[in-house]
């Protein structure tokens, strides 16, 4: 992402930063092979973030993404959270994880946590 990014504006955490309290991290494997990860952040408040969703590029559009972003917010539903939150790029990169999370109920909305809004970033959010 940060390469796609302004400087700046590229949220997506390292190793370290998915380490961090209140982070679980899942991955989709084949066969000994990663395919995907993603994210839960807790907020506080009863409230989530989706973070850090990455396909491998070999697995881009078979489903990988859809499968973890499914676990995450059955995941939170579980965990008794009221809203999901996420914060994604703009332009022809983003769009095919813009059209998968609005296929999930996601819509755009205001900035939240720390989050400033600029002209590159946006930010979605789903009720549960």
């Amino acid at each position: 992402m940060h390469a796609v990014s302004p400087p700046g504006q590229a949220f997506a955490l390292d190793l370290s930063g998915l380490r961090s309290p209140g982070i679980t991290v899942w991955s989709a494997w084949d066969s000994g092979i990663v395919l995907g990860v993603g994210a839960l952040k807790e907020l506080g408040d009863r409230r989530g973030e989706i973070k850090s969703m990455r396909t491998h590029p070999d697995h881009l559009r078979k489903g990988v993404g859809t499968a973890i972003l499914d676990h995450l917010i059955a995941e939170a539903r579980l965990r008794g959270l009221t809203c999901l939150s996420l914060e994604t790029g703009t332009g022809p990169i983003f769009e095919p994880a813009l059209a998968m999370y609005r296929s999930r109920g996601f819509r755009s909305g205001a900035a939240f946590a720390d989050y400033d809004a600029s002209a590159f970033n946006q930010f979605m959010h789903l009720s549960l």
